[in-house]
C-alpha cells in the first residue's frame, strides 16, 4: 500500500454542529502533530464555548503501529461520549487529528444510546468536511521568472503538484514553491525547458513530514 495513504492527516481546521433533541452538538477538529497540541486545542475550545455543558474530546497522534489515542466523556455517562466520538474518528484513517465535541443541552435528557448515537454523529459530521492530507516528504524552491513566462511558469508548478507559497512581483516574479520530492526531478527538467536554461531553482529547506493535500 502506498505510504502516503497509510500517513493520512487533515490540513486544516474545520467545525460544524448538530441539533438533536434540542441540544446542540459542535465538532471541532484540528490536525495535531502531538499530545500537547491536541491539549491545547482542546483548551482553545473550551476557552472559545465557556458556557457550554460539556467537551469531549478524542484525538489520535501518529499512524500504523505506532499511534497514541485518548478521549474522556467529561461528566456525561461512562462510555456514552468520548469512546463513541474516538471510534468513529478511528473509522476515519485519519492520524494527527483531536476532534472536540461541545454539547449545550437543551433541556431533554438523550439517554444512553442517544448520546452514544448524537456523539459519533457530530464526529461523521465534522470528518464530511476534512480535506486529506499525506505527511510526505517535500523541498522548498525558489526561482525567478520575467512575466512573459509568469502563466507559463504557474503551470508548470501546478502540473507538478506543486504549492506556491509565495510570489512577488518586483523587476521580475519571484515565486517560492513546494513540491514533494518524488516530483522535483521532474519540475527541475520542465524549468530548465521553459526558460532556455536561464533559469535555476535556488534550494530553500527540506521537510520530511509536511501535510500535503491528498490526491485520494
Amino acid at each position: 500500500m502506498d505510504s502516503k495513504i497509510e500517513r493520512l492527516v487533515p490540513l486544516e481546521a474545520v467545525e460544524t454542529e448538530i441539533r438533536v433533541v434540542n441540544s446542540r452538538f459542535i465538532a471541532s477538529l484540528s490536525p495535531a502533530g502531538s499530545v500537547e497540541e491536541a491539549r491545547a486545542f482542546l483548551m482553545e475550545t473550551k476557552k472559545r464555548f465557556p458556557d457550554a455543558t460539556h467537551h469531549v474530546p478524542a484525538f489520535i497522534i501518529g499512524h500504523g503501529q505506532s499511534i497514541i489515542s485518548h478521549c474522556t466523556d467529561d461528566g456525561e455517562p461512562q462510555g456514552t461520549a468520548g469512546r463513541p466520538a474516538l471510534a468513529v474518528l478511528q473509522g476515519s484513517g485519519l492520524g494527527n487529528v483531536v476532534v472536540v465535541v461541545t454539547r449545550y443541552f437543551g433541556g431533554t435528557k438523550l439517554g444512553t444510546g442517544g448520546l452514544v448515537k448524537a456523539y459519533g454523529e457530530a464526529v461523521k459530521a465534522v470528518l464530511e468536511l476534512v480535506k486529506p492530507a499525506a505527511l510526505v516528504p517535500t523541498t522548498t524552491l525558489m526561482f525567478s521568472l520575467p512575466y512573459p513566462l509568469y502563466e507559463l511558469g504557474v503551470r508548470l508548478v501546478d502540473s507538478c503538484r506543486g504549492l506556491i507559497l509565495q510570489d512577488e512581483f518586483g523587476v521580475d516574479v519571484t515565486l517560492t514553491v513546494q513540491f514533494e520530492d518524488t516530483q522535483l526531478e521532474s519540475f527541475n527538467q520542465q524549468l530548465s525547458n521553459l526558460t532556455s536554461g536561464q533559469v535555476d531553482a535556488i534550494f530553500i529547506e527540506e521537510n520530511p513530514n509536511t501535510a500535503f493535500p491528498a490526491s485520494v
